[in-house]
């Protein structure tokens, strides 16, 4: 969970560069969203306050496969699947698309 808290951190107020929007699915109930409904717990409220015009959608729905979907400047879209993955995995996958270029 250090690692998690460490990838936040390191994140800091850096949204909203090139990054317009980011939407998180997930399901309520199921096993595969674990990782991701934890990471919203932990880290959710520090993202929110280092970036807080930034949009950070959670979208909450029953069966859905967890997915984090970040929207770049022209309406340019990229997912990744965060099925099963650990709230550290998951905070590396935002780390990870934060800093790429679509």
């Amino acid at each position: 969970m250090a690692a998690a808290a460490a990838a936040v951190r390191g994140i800091g107020g850096g949204l909203g560069r090139s990054l317009r929007e980011l939407r998180i699915h997930l399901c309520q109930r199921s096993a595969g969203s674990r990782g991701v409904r934890d990471f919203i717990e932990q880290h959710y409220v520090t993202l929110k306050k280092a970036n807080p015009d930034f949009p950070i959608l959670i979208r909450e729905c029953s069966g859905v496969q967890p997915k984090l979907w970040a929207r770049f400047e022209f309406g340019k879209e990229k997912s990744v699947p965060l099925n099963n993955l650990t709230v550290d995995e998951v905070a590396k996958a935002l780390e990870n698309i934060v800093k790429s270029k679509v």
